[in-house]
């Protein structure tokens, strides 16, 4: 369950896309489970698929759940909003999950419509920089083989340390580019 006083509001800002948007890049919080549902529902079967290598419809409500509460620490999930009607309406969610001492797994999804504006990139630069605030400083990707923007993302901004393909999925094994040669204390 999150704990309300833990959020980290420090997280919070505005982000301009290429295109001059705004955006505004925040902590996950247990209140964007419809919205996760409603996010889910606007992605395409191929984004779908890159992101949760399945191309199911409908999210499962218990991940909507598990997605939206978060601790903070261990697991972290940014998201990019804007407001429409007066309500937000999620863009784009990058995450990660500790899953060894010092390393985390990662993963992202932008909305169709939102890709290739700089959003993944925003989200990708800030969820690492707040997991190297944390003490996270090594990070696992499984990327479809043939996800090129992915690959690319991790590529322009990680130190590669390991990478292997099976069956058509990458495995990366990363730091974040500005904490090379930093060892978690």
């Amino acid at each position: 369950m999150t704990d309300p006083a833990a959020y980290p509001r420090q997280l919070e800002r505005t982000a301009m896309l290429r295109d001059g948007m705004r955006v505004h890049v925040r902590p996950i919080r247990p209140d964007d489970e419809p919205r996760i549902v409603a996010f889910h529902g606007r992605l395409s079967e191929d984004t779908r698929y890159h992101r949760f290598f399945s191309s199911k419809e409908r999210l499962p409500p218990d991940w909507a759940h598990f997605f939206a509460n978060v601790d903070y620490h261990r697991r972290l999930a940014l998201v990019g909003e804007r407001l429409v009607a007066g309500e937000p309406e999620l863009m784009g969610v990058g995450r990660y999950d500790l899953t060894e001492e010092g390393t985390a797994e990662v993963a992202f999804v932008v909305e169709d419509r939102w890709q290739d504006k700089g959003l993944g990139t925003i989200l990708f630069q800030d969820l690492l920089q707040a997991a190297d605030a944390r003490g996270i400083l090594r990070f696992r990707a499984y990327v479809l083989a043939d996800n090129d923007r992915m690959l690319r993302l991790i590529s322009r901004y990680g130190n590669i340390l390991e990478q292997k393909t099976e069956r058509g999925v990458a495995d990366i094994l990363f730091t974040r580019r500005e904490a090379e040669g930093r060892t978690a204390e």
